[in-house]
């Protein structure tokens, strides 16, 4: 048994990983953790049902005006229905209007499913899955065909099971792949299937597991082992009930430790876990292995004393492989390595154990301490660099803003107003502008009173806001994240504001956009 020499990765975050229990993305979000992905390195990116809902929709109008440097969009959607010609099917005509390159699309293989849900024969079944990928085919369409439920199936009527890959391999499938559906098989039992399965196919064999038992991971491997050649699953195992294999333990467990080249580049896959629990609005999993926050942390003692003297000695790879970084919960330079490596990746060559290097750090532990977060609020971040390399000057001088609300009894119509005073270069500016909501208010007030010195602001939107409670045990006291995503109409960006009062979180988040969006565009 032989392990091939590549892997592809076919990352379904956006589908199937949206399935699973609080997760969801706007379609701003969709296209966010897309253009991450490709930069990632991922092969395929699958964005969803098309015609489901508008946010897919959405996305696939946005994601068709854009390039991809790696990866590959595919949309996804079944059969042809057993009553209806492939050509005739709407549901198979909204998967090539998606215009996507690649088109994946599931089919029964196990025949209770052929018999008892799709009410069909087991030949109807065949043809329905052979007519619908000879039909993508016929359109210039990348076929993937995705066997739901194979391994159950396989147990209950092997011959069956395989006909149906067969079917689509027929119909001109460029890859089949083997879906553990329901989460319950093992990996000696995928091992052998999946081998039978590669021996049996003229085609690729891929595989899609879930997590049901723990072992989703594991069974991606086995049947890498037996010869599947693309892998599906999504960041940090988001998907239905417990979850899809988790592709950032999956990635650098083939390619670090099977030696398989996968595409990818690993050194960013801590910061591509966190961004999308951000962008969720979800909590990182700190003992998640390889990115959690704990992944490679060391307490006081020996372990700290070793570490110290050989970091192998407790550390099955160098943290920095994976974009993380060792903490030495003792030590005042821990975590200085993936504070220089971001730095570098904006353009600042920062000496390990200098000034500057030691006074992001520290003021980095203070803001995280605080409740901050900047995976997905890189402009933030930026800013807090800048603040300690360049000659860094406030764009300008707040004195004081208000918000209020006012209810109006008669009409039960409630207005918000915010006022912002400041000044640029010793010149004053004093506004005040009504909005649909506080936040909405503050944001016109400050647009209002910088643009005379800034009239290139007219071009950032405030794309997305969201709120995030820290120590919700504290009740109403407890403090408020406040992630805001900008654009400019050509790029976005995040950026955090924390505080025990929302209005003052979200004019902190407001704040460092615009002026992250002022310095950058001066210095380009």
């Amino acid at each position: 048994m032989s392990l091939p020499q590549s892997v592809s990765i076919y990352d379904t975050t956006l589908r199937d990983g949206t399935q699973g229990l609080g997760l969801s993305f706007s379609s701003l979000d969709k296209i966010r953790v897309a253009e991450k992905l490709d930069d990632f390195g991922v092969d395929y990116i699958e964005g969803g049902w098309p015609g489901s809902n508008p946010k897919d929709v959405d996305f696939f109008a946005e994601a068709a005006k854009r390039e991809w440097k790696n990866a590959k969009i595919a949309a996804f959607g079944s059969t042809r229905r057993a009553d209806k010609s492939v050509e005739e099917d709407a549901q198979v005509r909204t998967l090539l209007e998606a215009e996507t390159p690649v088109i994946t699309f599931f089919g029964k293989s196990w025949k209770l499913h052929v018999t008892e849900v799709l009410r069909t024969t087991p030949g109807e079944n065949r043809d329905m899955i052979e007519d619908t990928a000879r039909y993508l085919k016929a359109h210039d369409r990348e076929v993937i065909y995705d066997a739901e439920h194979f391994f159950d199936g396989y147990k209950d009527d092997p011959d069956h099971a395989i006909s149906t890959l067969l079917a689509a391999q027929d119909g001109g499938a460029e890859v089949v792949v083997l879906c553990d559906t329901n989460g319950g098989t093992m990996p000696h039992e995928i091992e052998e299937m999946t081998l039978t399965v590669a021996e049996r196919l003229d085609i690729p064999v891929g595989i899609h597991t879930h997590d049901d038992t723990g072992v989703g991971v594991a069974n991606a491997m086995a049947a890498i082992r037996s010869g599947a050649v693309q892998v599906q699953g999504t960041i940090n195992g988001y998907g239905e009930r417990t979850g899809n294999c988790n592709l950032t333990s999956l990635i650098p467990n083939i390619s670090l430790k099977m030696g398989i080249d996968v595409g990818v580049d690993v050194s960013k896959l801590t910061l591509m876990s966190h961004f999308v629990d951000d962008l969720g609005n979800n909590l990182h999993n700190e003992r998640a292995p390889y990115v959690g926050r704990t992944a490679f942390s060391h307490k006081g003692g020996m372990h700290v004393n070793a570490v110290q003297k050989l970091a192998s000695s407790y550390e099955h790879i160098p943290p920095e492989t994976v974009g993380n970084s060792q903490v030495i919960l003792i030590s005042e330079l821990s975590g200085q390595s993936n504070v220089l490596m971001k730095a570098k990746e904006l353009g600042h060559d920062l000496e390990k154990g200098g000034k500057e290097a030691k006074e992001i750090l520290g003021r980095l532990k203070e803001l995280e301490k605080d409740g901050y977060e900047f995976e997905a609020a890189e402009g933030s971040f930026e800013l807090l660099i800048r603040k300690a390399v360049d000659s860094y000057k406030p764009l300008f001088v707040l004195h004081e803003y208000h918000c209020s609300t006012r209810r109006h009894p008669d009409t039960h119509f409630e207005t918000c107003e915010a006022t912002v005073k400041l000044e640029v270069d010793g010149e004053p500016a004093y506004t005040v502008e009504e909005g649909e909501g506080p936040v909405n208010a503050l944001d016109g007030a400050l647009r209002k009173a910088l643009k005379p010195f800034y009239p290139e602001i007219s071009s950032v939107e405030l794309c997305d806001y969201k709120v995030r409670i820290i120590d919700s045990q504290a009740g109403t006291a407890a403090k408020t994240r406040v992630l805001i995503v900008s654009s400019d109409g050509n790029r976005t960006w995040g950026t955090v504001g924390v505080s025990f009062n929302i209005i003052v979180a979200s004019w902190r988040a407001l704040v460092d956009s615009f002026e992250y969006y002022l310095l950058a565009s001066r210095k380009e």
